[in-house]
């Protein structure tokens, strides 16, 4: 699972073609950065464990409750990765692959997925956040 994942961001970092601007190992998991439109960057960190490959980014501080009914309306279209929040309230986007499923094509899916969602969802937040609306 590691190779795989290895040689799949060293894939990413040569391709001219992708978003992938940086990645480095930390402290055991990769953090894999992404340029994008929406807003600068976004970092996906993956975490290799014995049976399965986690991943998540952070998408934006707790921003109130009309935010997290949003982002609860959109996992209902999310296939690889789902919104979640953490501890203090902010909102990442989550996933999890098993070990046998983790391929080259299934990890480009993930990352494309993440980079769509936060494409279309991080501007309606970041509108919510400015507005103050509690309730959608």
């Amino acid at each position: 699972m590691r190779d795989v994942l290895e040689r799949t961001i060293r894939v990413w970092l040569e391709d001219p073609e992708s978003s992938v601007v940086y990645a480095e190992e930390v402290d055991g998991r990769w953090a894999v950065r992404m340029a994008q439109q929406a807003r600068d960057f976004t970092t996906v960190w993956f975490d290799v464990g014995e049976r399965s490959l986690r991943y998540e980014a952070y998408v934006i501080p707790d921003v109130g409750p009309a935010a997290h009914h949003l982002v609860l309306l959109r996992n209902m279209r999310s296939w690889r990765v789902f919104f979640a929040i953490d501890h203090e309230d902010s909102i990442l986007l989550r996933g999890r692959l098993p070990a046998d499923r983790v391929t080259h094509g299934e990890l480009d899916l993930v990352l494309g997925e993440i980079y769509d969602t936060v494409e279309t969802t991080f501007p309606l937040l970041v509108e919510i956040a400015k507005s103050g609306v509690r309730k959608l």
